[in-house]
């Protein structure tokens, strides 16, 4: 399954493209989607949309994941994320690239094994499940492959593909 993570923003929009067989991962590409300060904010969404549109017939993944926002103390700030998100969600649907949405919290959880997870460690962890050398930067990108592998984890289960024919009942429970 070819997985694309993305960490939405409006300056910098990381994104990470894994192939994942099995158990295994493969880093396929990483990087950064960055647009100016001081360009018109809806030139900004139109340049994440079209990079994002490219990334997605380049790489054909199978599957988008993506962060759900939270709210913080700056509304402007998660609003204008919240324009970007919306861009690169329609990029991966005019694209018929499936979207799944993962919480800060099911990233951690997923990736490290602790949903209180520091963000370094999260990053030390998605460079060592990649077999990295080094996390990658900015960020936003390692942000990304996170949340890439967060869907591969969660996809990969029995219980999130609703494939319960291969469980066997013990004790008649």
């Amino acid at each position: 399954m070819r997985i694309i993570g993305i960490d939405p923003g409006y300056a910098i929009v990381g994104y990470g493209i894994i192939d994942y067989q099995g158990t295994r991962f493969s880093v396929v590409d990483y990087g950064a989607i960055l647009t100016e300060a001081g360009v018109p904010f809806n030139e900004r969404l139109e340049q994440i949309y079209d990079k994002a549109s490219y990334l997605m017939q380049k790489f054909s993944p199978e599957a988008l994941a993506i962060e759900k926002l939270f709210y913080n103390n700056n509304a402007k700030t998660v609003i204008d994320v919240s324009q970007a998100r919306g861009a690169l969600i329609l990029a991966a649907q005019k694209s018929g690239v499936p979207i799944f949405e993962y919480t800060p919290l099911q990233v951690k959880q997923s990736v490290v094994g602790y949903g209180r997870a520091e963000k370094k460690q999260v990053q030390e962890m998605t460079r060592i499940i990649l077999n990295l050398e080094k996390v990658p930067k900015p960020d936003d990108t390692a942000d990304a492959l996170a949340m890439a592998i967060c869907h591969a984890h969660s996809s990969g289960s029995l219980f999130a593909k609703g494939n319960f024919s291969n469980l066997k009942i013990r004790n008649g429970i």
